[in-house]
């Protein structure tokens, strides 16, 4: 552990990953199968951008205010940085204007709501279930 680890009384453990049941969007054939899902439940899309602390932000609070209800809704997560080309493919599918950071929701293959920076509000999603 270096200096400031013992100053400050950080440990060399590393933190542990995110447990929120994300699924990653990595391909642009995903939106096919979110547009598929919808039909079912609410597919929620975050687009990330890993190296904007406001996303990182909104990223933490919305994991924190969201519950977690697997039978009734599907969290997938996009990260801007390594896929920027499907976040212009969301924008065009769905017909909503890019952001970041940015939630999607999307039922019945449509956007039934959507919103960006400080709008972001987990606890927005129970309206559409």
């Amino acid at each position: 552990m270096g200096l400031f680890g013992n100053i400050f009384g950080g440990n060399s453990e590393t933190k542990p990953e995110s447990v929120f049941p994300w699924e990653a969007i990595n391909t642009v054939e995903k939106l096919n199968e979110i547009d598929l899902v919808s039909q079912e439940k609410l597919c929620v899309i975050f687009k990330h951008s890993t190296r904007c602390g406001i996303s990182k932000m909104a990223l933490r609070q919305f994991e924190k205010e969201a519950e977690i209800k697997e039978e009734k809704v599907v969290f997938y997560m996009l990260d801007l940085i390594s896929y920027r080309s499907i976040s212009q493919q969301i924008a065009e599918h769905y017909k909503v204007t890019h952001e970041s950071p940015q939630v999607i929701l999307i039922k019945n293959k449509k956007v039934v709501a959507h919103n960006s920076h400080s709008g972001i509000d987990a606890t927005q999603i129970e309206k559409f279930l």
